[in-house]
């Protein structure tokens, strides 16, 4: 089912996927996790080696976010501009659930599609304290990092491809239905 990967370059791709989702860019890490997986499963890659670049690629990606979000993430939000009444509004939000949820949705949101993606960088923009983002996205990448992979191996390169292909498709699903929505909110506000 899968194609033969060179280690070097699947550990690479890997790393580099995982990274740039982490530091909040709309790419599939996931799935790249997932079919990491299928990958051991099918003998080509090592679990732990996997394990490891993940949770390394995740922690540095949101350490990324963080800071972007810290130094000018909640000024580039709170500009004006395009969306800036939903830009505005998800800021609100998020202050008051950061302040409240703060470490537990930094460790739980890399389970989550779309919240991976901007959990790091709210968390900086709401001016979460460092050690509590620190500690919660260390030991949540791990914890995501060793259970994805884990169970792609488990269900075998055909169950981790078919696991991949329905993640890219929840993706264009939840994509889609965020577009949809936010022109009916620009519909409604004219």
């Amino acid at each position: 089912m899968f194609l033969p990967v060179p280690s070097q370059i699947g550990y690479a791709a890997l790393g580099a996927i995982i990274l740039g989702e982490s530091a909040g860019l709309p790419i599939p890490g996931e799935t790249a996790l997932i079919t990491a997986g299928g990958l051991v499963a099918a003998g080509q890659l090592s679990l732990p080696l996997v394990i490891l670049v993940a949770t390394v690629a995740a922690i540095t990606g949101d350490t990324i976010g963080y800071w972007l979000g810290r130094r000018g993430g909640r000024a580039l939000l709170l500009r004006d501009g395009f969306g800036a009444v939903h830009r505005r509004h998800a800021v609100r939000r998020a202050d008051r659930y950061f302040a409240r949820y703060g470490a537990a949705t930094v460790f739980f949101g890399r389970w989550v599609p779309g919240v991976r993606i901007v959990a790091a960088v709210m968390a900086g923009a709401s001016r979460m304290p460092w050690p509590r983002f620190a500690a919660a996205n260390a030991a949540g990448a791990f914890a995501w990092a060793t259970t994805v992979a884990t169970l792609a191996v488990l269900v075998g390169p055909t169950g981790a491809a078919l696991l991949a292909v329905g993640g890219l498709a929840l993706g264009a699903l939840t994509l889609a239905a965020g577009v949809w929505s936010h022109r009916r909110s620009l519909q409604a506000s004219t």
